[in-house]
């Protein structure tokens, strides 16, 4: 008898969508952004709240408005997250947020960029069903991401910024889960 190995191959849709029912809930997280040219670093200290959204739900269905896109129930997944954000040293200060990220094949679609609140598109891709790539660009900037799910109460990030061609920023981050 044969052993026949049975290959399902997974689209990226339902691999994001994976990814995000795993990465619902609150996080806080812990990054520091290293500015490259000058040596500096920016540590933020975050509470993260992150809610799934089904296809056809409202905010999914203001985006795709939001986007000008002919069938407003076309995004098949996404995530509604908010954010509280304390910047301590060198330029301390407190910020509110949110965005809504919204999926049809392997584009992200998303109500504002990270240092826009014009809507943006971003490329993503799965390198297996607890890591996901994202790269995102406007206004002359790349922004080059890895989100990795570690075990059930740990994320970590990596953000990379260019501009013309050179890296001017990276940005780590630690996510625990909490609540």
């Amino acid at each position: 008898m044969t052993f026949q190995p049975q290959i399902v191959e997974l689209n990226p849709e339902s691999l994001v969508q994976e990814f995000f029912q795993r990465s619902q809930g609150n996080w806080r997280s812990q990054r520091r952004y290293y500015t490259l040219k000058d040596g500096e670093a920016q540590e933020v200290v975050s509470i993260i709240t992150v809610r799934l959204l089904e296809q056809g739900s409202e905010e999914l269905i203001q985006l795709a408005r939001l986007h000008e896109m002919p069938d407003e129930t076309i995004l098949t997944c996404g995530v509604f997250t908010s954010w509280e954000s304390n910047y301590v040293g060198p330029s301390p200060k407190q910020t509110t947020g949110s965005t809504v990220f919204g999926v049809l094949g392997t584009a992200l679609y998303r109500d504002r960029g990270f240092s826009t609140t014009k809507p943006i598109i971003a490329k993503f891709s799965m390198r297996d069903p607890k890591t996901m790539c994202l790269r995102t660009e406007y206004s002359g900037n790349v922004f080059e991401e890895e989100v990795k799910l570690i075990g059930t109460q740990y994320r970590t990030r990596q953000t990379i910024i260019s501009r013309a061609g050179e890296e001017q920023m990276i940005g780590q981050y630690l996510e625990k889960r909490i609540g």
